[in-house]
């Protein structure tokens, strides 16, 4: 039976551990399945703690002990960090680099699972803020592996520019994820997700070739793919 990507990230809306789970079963079957080694032991990010001189949220624990190794599932464009670069900025822990370094992701170091938010490298340092992204660390993580998705290496992935039918078509052939993370909206159907960029670009990973045909026929336009 196909994952079900939909279900299963509106389960992790409300649960951490079903946050885990989502990454589990995405990556056994858009990936290949976490194992043992894949994640960094609790001495790791316990000499992080000491090296930071902070209590790391248990919920940056837990995702780095499952799939912190996992560069093909976390780091294929954007990069989450390791153990040792995890750093502090204005109370906030940076765990993962935009690939150009014009944006940093960070939690807050309250409870279990905090917010998590976004700072944009500016020129002028001084407009620079950490503005909201997503509520809880787990979602990011879940948003992390699908936009990770989108840019792994040897998939069937497509991108191109929006156009006018693409708000109706979305909704009409795709179930909305609950991933609201600014500017951004995810769309999941069967052996297929699509994240829109901004109402501005669409980027689409099927799991099989003919899933990528489905997408071409439900949404025609100018593609750009990759096999």
């Amino acid at each position: 039976m196909t994952f079900d990507v939909a279900g299963s990230a509106a389960r992790a809306m409300h649960d951490r551990s079903a946050a885990w789970r989502f990454i589990e079963g995405f990556a056994a079957e858009w990936a290949e399945p976490l194992e043992p080694q894949d994640g960094w032991n609790r001495s790791d990010l316990a000499a992080t703690e000491e090296q930071l001189l902070v209590r790391l949220p248990e919920a940056v624990k837990e995702a780095l002990a499952l799939f912190g190794k996992r560069p093909d599932l976390t780091s294929n464009q954007d990069r989450l960090l390791t153990p040792s670069e995890l750093r502090v900025v204005d109370d906030v822990l940076v765990f993962r680099d935009e690939n150009q370094w014009v944006a940093a992701w960070g939690t807050t170091l309250d409870g279990d699972d905090p917010e998590v938010r976004i700072k944009l490298d500016l020129v002028d340092r001084a407009e620079e803020r950490w503005d909201a992204w997503l509520p809880r660390f787990s979602l990011a993580c879940v948003e992390m592996v699908l936009s990770e998705a989108l840019f792994r290496d040897g998939a069937d992935t497509a991108d191109r520019e929006t156009s006018e039918a693409d708000v109706s078509l979305l909704e009409d052939h795709f179930a909305l994820l609950p991933l609201h993370s600014p500017g951004t909206r995810w769309f999941a159907a069967d052996d297929l997700i699509v994240r829109e960029d901004d109402r501005q670009w669409l980027w689409a990973r099927a799991r099989t070739p003919d899933a990528l045909d489905q997408l071409l026929k439900a949404l025609p336009g100018e593609w750009t793919t990759e096999h």
